[in-house]
């Protein structure tokens, strides 16, 4: 038998001797190594990483280029009008994005087709075409482009529809699809065959063939790309995670079977939002207050047509798909003409206008202290976790800073250096999700046992103290995979606590909240691990030049302790009557409060002109 680098049954080992080999053997399999060399990539197949619903050669009407949707539903009223936000957005540029390039190269070279996974959601009008393979994206031509594009969303069916509130024109789609859903997620889609568009609304006067979809207003329709599951791992009965024997499709396709990579749409679905409506004070805009799906924050309503030719409708959704995406447009802009990006300057930073917005509404700061320790408390306004999807280089973080009565900074935690892109993380709380291998997972890749950037070959979460929503419950969310990990949180907690001490000559704080979408270790593992091509690199240069993924402020907040020598009773922080009346109480009673003027240990007139000058200099 010839060997080779690679995944061989057990049941065809042949041992080697004295050929340069190293058999390690794993669960089901054993890896064949030659000296010197490591085992990735893992020789998994296509049908591996196998997902139920739509598939390529299914359609027989193609997929439309969104530019032929432009000319109706673009360029009239770029405040209402869905093309020109959804050309915008970080769904509308889902296939041009350079991180998630360097990422599926790394993918690919952890495990063979392992970019089948990634390219069913940043390039579904291109999968669903078959030029998904080969699984580096090398084939994607055209409107493949256009990412999370029009006629894929406005084409899809919902695969359940438990109210039984679709068109009747999905029954045919949903008999004559072979494997449908178990339930959504990881791009399992299922496409109208025919180009019947559809949406919320009744479009009589539509010049194409058009279907009302309540699914569309639906969050499980997000589902389908905002929970991801690894399908090459089944959960084990201890919980633990295993790859499955090679060339074969996930046994059930449930994604609480699968490896969790993101739970998005889970985590939204054990809170309060999805028994809702919450009102929230029209804090992620739009005229509704009112919120419950992810469309109602993420696409937001406004009064307005959807169309040049129709009259508006009190609730079109606006295609903003706001996240917290601050700069990669940018980069987009860099590496693609416009005329192919469909970007403009002013559509750019309008995009990360509203991105900076959403990250400052999705959370609270409040902040109290004792006079020895300062609370920050932030609190999580979002229907998920704060923050949430992908984990990796994604991070939030509290930076204190102490200044005393001069307004010199005495001490500073979580200093983030922008030059240098480096967090001081010892020194704060910093929220994150942290994946990893096992014991197992690392004998079988070759890598090192611990936390890792290499999500397809990771199968342990190692940290996630990310903020949980409204109506968490530690049972709740551990049936979908969502629990906290190496954390804990109450059942009813949306909010978390964090004490700093107070330095001693600390008069006040300045106290904010941070949110960074790549992180310096990230972008640099991209760039370093990538031996295939320079997608981690173009990455890496786009980071750079553009900032380096430049902190955003969720929050900011000041605090004052003991403002200073004439702050001697309760509030703390405030200089009011009650502070002179202590002050005359120890002054005539000798107490050492009362004793703040030299010569110390002697109660005069200058301890009374000491007081008066600090209680009219007031709190800093």
């Amino acid at each position: 038998m010839r060997v080779q680098s690679g995944f061989v049954r057990k049941s065809a080992l042949t041992v080697a001797c004295g050929v340069g080999v190293v058999w390690v053997g794993l669960a089901g399999y054993a890896i064949a190594q030659p000296r010197g060399a490591g085992p990735l990539p893992l020789p998994t197949t296509l049908t591996d990483f196998f997902q139920p619903g739509s598939q390529p050669g299914d359609l027989v009407a193609p997929m439309a280029s969104a530019q032929s949707c432009g000319g109706c539903h673009g360029f009239y009223d770029e405040a209402v009008e869905p093309y020109t936000s959804w050309t915008a957005s970080m769904m509308g540029q889902a296939a041009r994005d350079p991180i998630f390039y360097a990422c599926l190269a790394i993918a690919n070279q952890d495990a063979d087709f392992a970019g089948e996974l990634c390219l069913r959601c940043h390039a579904p009008q291109g999968w669903i075409e078959g030029h998904s393979t080969p699984p580096d994206g090398s084939a994607l031509t055209g409107l493949d482009f256009e990412g999370v594009g029009c006629n894929f969303c406005h084409r899809m069916v919902d695969p359940f529809d438990p109210d039984n509130v679709s068109p009747a024109e999905d029954d045919a789609v949903l008999a004559g699809t072979a494997d449908l859903p178990v339930n959504p997620h990881s791009g399992q889609y299922v496409l109208d065959f025919e180009d019947r568009r559809r949406g919320p609304f009744v479009t009589p006067s539509a010049p194409h063939e058009w279907l009302q979809s309540p699914f569309h207003r639906s969050a499980s329709m997000c589902a389908t790309c905002h929970d991801v599951s690894n399908p090459a791992l089944t959960r084990q009965p201890d919980d633990s995670y295993d790859f499955n024997d090679l060339d074969t499709p996930h046994p059930t396709h449930d994604k609480y079977d699968e490896f969790p990579l993101e739970r998005t749409y889970s985590e939204w679905s054990m809170s309060d939002f999805a028994q809702g409506p919450i009102d929230m004070g029209g804090r992620f805009g739009g005229a509704n207050p009112l919120v419950s799906t992810c469309q109602d924050c993420h696409m937001p309503d406004v009064n307005g047509a959807g169309c040049f030719f129709t009259d508006p409708w009190p609730d079109l959704p606006r295609h903003f798909f706001n996240g917290a995406n601050t700069w990669v447009l940018k980069a987009i802009r860099n590496l693609y003409d416009d005329s192919e990006s469909l970007l403009t300057e002013d559509s750019v930073n309008d995009s990360i206008a509203r991105a900076i917005g959403m990250l400052q509404a999705a959370s609270d700061l409040e902040l109290t202290h004792d006079g020895v320790d300062l609370t920050a408390r932030v609190i999580n306004q979002s229907g998920h976790k704060l923050p949430t999807g992908y984990p990796e280089g994604r991070r939030m973080w509290i930076n204190v800073r102490y200044y005393d009565a001069t307004d010199q900074l005495v001490f500073e935690h979580g200093a983030y250096d922008a030059g240098a892109a480096d967090l001081d993380d010892g020194s704060t709380k910093v929220y994150e999700g942290k994946l990893g291998l096992d014991a197992h997972a690392a004998s079988l890749s070759g890598l090192p046992q611990g936390e890792s950037f290499h999500f397809v070959l990771n199968n342990t979460w190692l940290k996630d103290n990310r903020i949980p929503p409204r109506g968490f419950t530690n049972a709740g969310f551990e049936s979908v995979q969502a629990a906290p990990v190496a954390y804990a949180y109450a059942d009813g907690q949306y909010w978390d606590d964090t004490e700093f001490s107070i330095p001693l000559t600390a008069a006040y704080a300045e106290v904010r909240v941070f949110h960074q979408l790549v992180s310096k270790e990230y972008i640099e593992f991209l760039r370093d691990e990538n031996t295939t091509n320079t997608d981690g690199q173009t990455a890496y240069d786009q980071w750079a030049l553009l900032g380096k993924s430049p902190p955003v402020e969720m929050d900011f907040g000041t605090i004052s302790f003991g403002c200073n020598d004439a702050d001697l009773a309760a509030p703390l922080g405030q200089l009011d009557f009650s502070d002179v009346v202590a002050f005359l109480v120890a002054f005539s009673a000798m107490e050492p409060a009362a004793d703040i003027a030299l010569p110390m240990g002697q109660w005069d007139f200058s301890d009374v002109v000491a007081f008066l000058t600090a209680f009219g200099t007031g709190c800093p």
